[in-house]
Order: C-alpha cells, then sequence, then structure tokens
C-alpha cells in the first residue's frame, strides 16, 4: 500500500539537494520532472541558492530557459546577497545573462550588482 504523506524535514532537504545537482549538471528534463511533480520552483538550499542561480553560475543554458519559461523569479539572491544574473557575467556566461535580461532580472540587485559585475569583468555591452 503506497501512501502520500508529506515527506519529512531530512526527506525534503534530500529532494533539495538533489534537484540542485540536477540544475548544477544541467539535467533539464530531469529537473523539469520534479518541479512536475511539485518542487517549487524557487527552492533554495542552505546556502540560498535557488536552481536557477545553480544553473546560471554553471553556464547551463537549457536549464536556465527552462526555470525562466516556466516562471523562476530572476532577482532571488543567495545567501552571500548574489543574484544570478551577477553570477552569469562573473562567470562569462553571456548568453544566460542574456536570458536572465530578458526575463526581467534586475541590474542593481545583490552585491555586487549585475552592472558593478559587468564593469568588473568587461561585459557592460551586454546591459541594457
Amino acid at each position: 500500500m503506497t501512501t502520500n504523506a508529506p515527506l519529512n524535514e531530512d526527506q525534503s532537504a534530500a529532494v533539495v539537494a538533489l534537484a540542485m545537482d540536477l540544475a548544477r549538471a544541467g539535467k533539464t528534463a530531469e529537473l523539469a520532472e520534479f518541479l512536475d511533480h511539485g518542487l517549487p520552483i524557487d527552492a533554495q538550499d542552505a546556502e540560498g541558492n535557488t536552481l536557477l542561480m545553480l544553473a546560471a553560475y554553471n553556464g547551463e543554458v537549457d536549464t536556465v530557459a527552462m526555470l525562466t519559461g516556466r516562471g523562476a523569479n530572476v532577482d532571488i539572491r543567495n545567501g552571500r546577497d548574489q543574484s544570478p544574473l551577477a553570477g552569469a557575467l562573473f562567470k562569462g556566461e553571456d548568453t544566460i545573462a542574456g536570458l536572465l535580461i530578458a526575463a526581467g532580472a534586475d541590474l542593481d540587485a545583490g552585491t555586487p550588482t549585475a552592472r558593478a559585475a559587468a564593469a568588473m569583468f568587461g561585459r557592460e555591452h551586454l546591459l541594457p
């Protein structure tokens, strides 16, 4: 007999950790299944990173596109006040930066801001 009992805290943390690994590795289809089965799109790990943050920072264009297409909040900052856009600019992920800007990312959010990160790394041309 199968029950549909809610996950306990340890089980929830394990599911989030697995989903974060999928986002980091660009396993877009597998991550989409987690979302289809109820994982919140803006789930955060213990450091405050979202699925979008980890996918953006690791250069996973398809995963970023899927997450933004499903309405992921592009402005959630992690525990170090870093935004997904600033992370993408720092890592030289120009395509991802474009996706995040197109999805409405705040250029002035976080520390450093996306504007400051772009200036530091010579990517001002990417910003509107």
